[in-house]
């Protein structure tokens, strides 16, 4: 459904076979990967699968399987999944392979409860929209718990291994065919229904693992250092860490503002730049992960 490699950054894995969990820890993990794989059953009997419209990975493979056979999805889903789930304990660690377990056990049980519901709208968009932000932020939820609900990602990260693509890469590799699969199965407004849910579900899988708080690093270089990093102080509520830089080609002294904002402070700290020093040179990039430091906004009276 997703990269992975959101979840699994590199020297990862060594740290899913070592860290022991406490069990308020476990307690935490369990009960987001529940909630996770019912928000994602929800969007597939509710929204997805009543107007043929498929998810990507062996969520994709069993929607199309359980409309071929009339068998409920819930049954695929749970065995076309254990073959990878086997050999993701093998290979990638039991902490993740358990948690995926766990969430394609719920959302196998979900599904079959959930499939004598009627569906919440037969408009194919709207059904293609919601289905697609309830998919993402389920899925989400399970990721940043620790586990998956797709076994194509466990292939995908062992193919990294030996190939020269990206985890993110092979999935969206095996997705295109699944996918497009969807046109001679269903129809082909249908595969593009199904594209324009897995475009919204990849999405909200980003918001969800990042949050509407998403950190932003900032590098400011201007003559006019002190007085900038004294407003983003007073009016942000953020320190600064001054930095000494020297041009490449002059060779000239320069100080580097950095520091590390929301995104929803983005624009006000753009504002306070080109108010002190149209000139300034402003850099802003993303940042996944804060930790120490004091991030937390100080109260600005």
């Amino acid at each position: 459904m997703t990269d992975i490699t959101d979840i699994l950054p590199p020297g990862a894995t060594n740290q899913i076979r070592h860290h022991k969990q406490t069990p308020l820890e476990l307690a935490r993990r369990i009960i987001f990967i529940i909630i996770g794989a019912i928000l994602v059953a929800v969007s597939l009997e509710i929204f997805l699968v009543p107007n043929s419209i498929i998810d990507g990975g062996i969520t994709g493979i069993s929607i199309m399987t359980s409309y071929l056979t009339k068998i409920p999805i819930g049954v695929f889903l749970f065995l076309f999944n254990l073959p990878f789930l086997i050999l993701g304990y093998k290979t990638i660690g039991k902490t993740f392979a358990f948690s995926t377990l766990l969430g394609v056990i719920v959302l196998s049980i979900s599904t079959t409860l959930l499939h004598p519901v009627q569906a919440f709208t037969d408009d194919i968009f709207l059904a293609a929209v919601f289905g697609g932000i309830f998919l993402g932020a389920g899925t989400g939820i399970v990721i940043r718990a620790g586990g998956s609900l797709d076994g194509t990602e466990i292939v995908a990260i062992l193919l990294n291994r030996k190939l020269p693509f990206s985890v993110g890469e092979t999935v969206m590799f095996i997705n295109f065919f699944i996918l497009g699969s969807a046109g001679f199965v269903y129809s082909w407004d249908r595969a593009m229904f199904s594209l324009i849910a897995y475009y919204i579900a990849f999405k909200v899988i980003d918001l969800t693992l990042e949050g509407f708080d998403e950190s932003k690093s900032c590098w400011i270089i201007s003559d006019l250092h002190k007085d900038i990093g004294d407003a983003i102080y007073a009016r942000l509520g953020r320190g600064v860490t001054l930095l000494h830089g020297e041009g490449g080609y002059a060779g000239d002294q320069k100080k580097v503002i950095f520091c590390v904002i929301t995104r929803l402070e983005e624009t006000k700290l753009k504002s306070i730049v080109n108010e002190l020093d149209p000139t300034a040179f402003l850099a802003v990039g993303n940042i996944h992960d804060v930790k120490g430091g004091r991030f937390k906004k100080k109260d600005i009276h």
